[in-house]
C-alpha cells in the first residue's frame, strides 16, 4: 500500500506541475455547467418587435400592449410599411406587428379585423416558436373583445349566434425568406459555419505544433524570417484549401439540401473568406500555446466546437442567454459569419444589412493572427 501512496503522490506532483492538465481537470468541468446550464435554453425571449399602427387608437395601443406585457417581446420600432423589409432584413426586428386603419372602430362595431404578423423566418425554430407567441397573445385578446361583445348583446340586447362568434382578430401571419418554415434552411448555414471553423482551426494549429514536434522549428528560427511572416506563410495554403473545402459544402448543401442563393457570389466569397480566416487565426493561437499535436487538437476542438455550436446562435437563441454569456459572443466569429450567411443566401440583401458583422469578423482576424504572431515572437526570443 505504501508503494501505492508514493506512486499517487508523484501523481499528485506531476499534476500540479502541469498547469494545463490541472485547469483541464477543474475549471473546464465548472465551465462545462455554467455553459450548458444557460445556454441550453429552448425558451424564446426578448424577441425584437416592430409595430405598424396605422390606427393609433386605444383599441391598437392595448394590442401593442399585450405583446410587450407577455414577457416575450421587446419593442424595438413604430414603423410604416415603407421600412417593415430594412428593419427585417438587418435583423432589427424579427416580428413585425401590422394594425391597420380603422382597427379600434370596426372592433366597437363588432366586425372582424385581419392583423398582419410577419415573422423573420432564416432561423425556422425561432420563427416557429415566435409566430406561436405572437398567435396565442391575440387569440387571447380577441376573445377579451369577443366576451365584451357578447356580454353586452347586439342590437336590440339579442346575444350573438355562434355564427357571429367568430374571432374579432383575424390573424394574417406571413414568414419572410422560409415560408413553408423548412429546417434545413435553418441547420445548414449552421451546419457550414461548424465544419468550416472545426476543420480549418485544427488543421492549422496541428500543422505548426508539429513543426516543433519534429525539431524543424529550430530550422524555421534560424532562417531570417520573421514570426509574423512564418505566420502569414503558414495560413496562406490553408486559406485556400479551407476556401475551396467552405465553397464545395455550400454548393453541396444547395444541391442536395436545397439552399437557395439569392445574393451576390461575390459577398458571399467575402463573408466565407474573412470566417475562414478568424479560424485560421484561432488555430494559429493554439499553436503557440500547444506543445504537443495531443494538446493542440483538444484545444482547438474546445474553443471552435463549443462557441459555434451553443454561442453563435446556430442551435441557442442568444437573446434568451444570460447578459454574461451574451457579452461572450461577440468574441464568436460564427455568431457574425452565419448572420452575414443566411443574409445572403436566404435573404438576398446587400452588404449595407451586414456590414457591421464583416468587419467584425476581419478585425477578431487581424487581432487573433497578430497575438498569435506575438507569443511566437517571444518563444522565438
Amino acid at each position: 500500500m505504501r508503494k501505492a501512496i508514493a506512486v499517487a503522490r508523484k501523481e499528485f506532483r506531476q499534476i500540479a506541475r502541469d498547469r494545463l492538465s490541472l485547469t483541464m481537470l477543474l475549471v473546464v468541468p465548472i465551465f462545462f455547467l455554467l455553459l450548458f446550464g444557460y445556454a441550453l435554453n429552448w425558451d424564446i425571449r426578448h424577441v425584437r418587435l416592430a409595430v405598424d399602427d396605422a390606427d393609433r387608437t386605444p383599441e391598437s395601443r392595448s394590442i401593442v400592449s399585450a405583446f410587450v406585457n407577455s414577457g416575450y417581446f421587446d419593442l424595438v420600432a413604430s414603423t410604416d410599411a415603407a421600412d417593415i423589409p430594412a428593419l427585417v432584413n438587418a435583423n432589427q426586428a424579427r416580428a413585425v406587428v401590422v394594425i391597420p386603419a380603422g382597427f379600434g372602430r370596426d372592433l366597437r362595431r363588432g366586425r372582424q379585423v385581419p392583423v398582419q404578423v410577419i415573422i423573420n423566418g432564416d432561423n425556422a425554430n425561432t420563427a416557429t416558436t415566435v409566430l406561436s407567441y405572437a398567435l396565442t397573445i391575440l387569440q387571447n385578446e380577441s376573445a377579451k373583445y369577443a366576451a365584451g361583445s357578447g356580454a353586452s348583446g347586439g342590437p336590440g340586447g339579442i346575444v350573438p349566434t355562434d355564427a357571429a362568434r367568430a374571432p374579432l382578430l383575424s390573424v394574417e401571419p406571413r414568414v419572410w425568406y422560409n415560408p413553408e418554415l423548412r429546417s434545413t434552411l435553418f441547420l445548414v448555414p449552421g451546419l457550414i459555419a461548424y465544419i468550416a471553423m472545426l476543420s480549418a482551426a485544427v488543421s492549422t494549429a496541428l500543422s505548426v505544433v508539429r513543426e516543433k514536434e519534429r525539431g524543424t522549428m529550430e530550422q524555421v528560427r534560424m532562417a531570417p524570417l520573421g514570426a509574423s511572416m512564418f505566420v502569414i506563410g503558414k495560413t496562406i495554403p490553408y486559406f485556400v484549401v479551407a476556401l475551396i473545402s467552405a465553397m464545395g459544402i455550400i454548393l453541396a448543401s444547395m444541391a442536395l439540401f436545397g439552399l437557395p442563393m439569392r445574393g451576390s457570389w461575390l459577398l458571399l466569397l467575402v463573408a466565407v473568406s474573412l470566417f475562414l480566416l478568424c479560424a485560421l487565426a484561432l488555430g494559429l493561437f493554439v499553436s503557440s500555446l500547444a506543445d504537443t499535436q495531443q494538446v493542440a487538437f483538444q484545444l482547438a476542438a474546445l474553443i471552435s466546437f463549443l462557441p459555434t455550436m451553443l454561442l453563435s446562435g446556430f442551435v441557442f437563441p442568444i437573446a434568451s442567454m444570460p447578459a454574461f454569456l451574451r457579452a461572450i459572443t461577440y468574441a464568436v466569429p460564427a455568431k457574425y459569419f452565419l448572420i452575414a450567411l443566411r443574409a445572403i443566401v436566404l435573404k438576398g440583401v446587400g452588404v449595407e444589412a451586414y456590414w457591421i458583422d464583416l468587419l467584425a469578423m476581419a478585425a477578431f482576424a487581424v487581432a487573433v493572427l497578430a497575438l498569435a504572431s506575438l507569443r511566437l515572437r517571444r518563444q522565438w526570443a
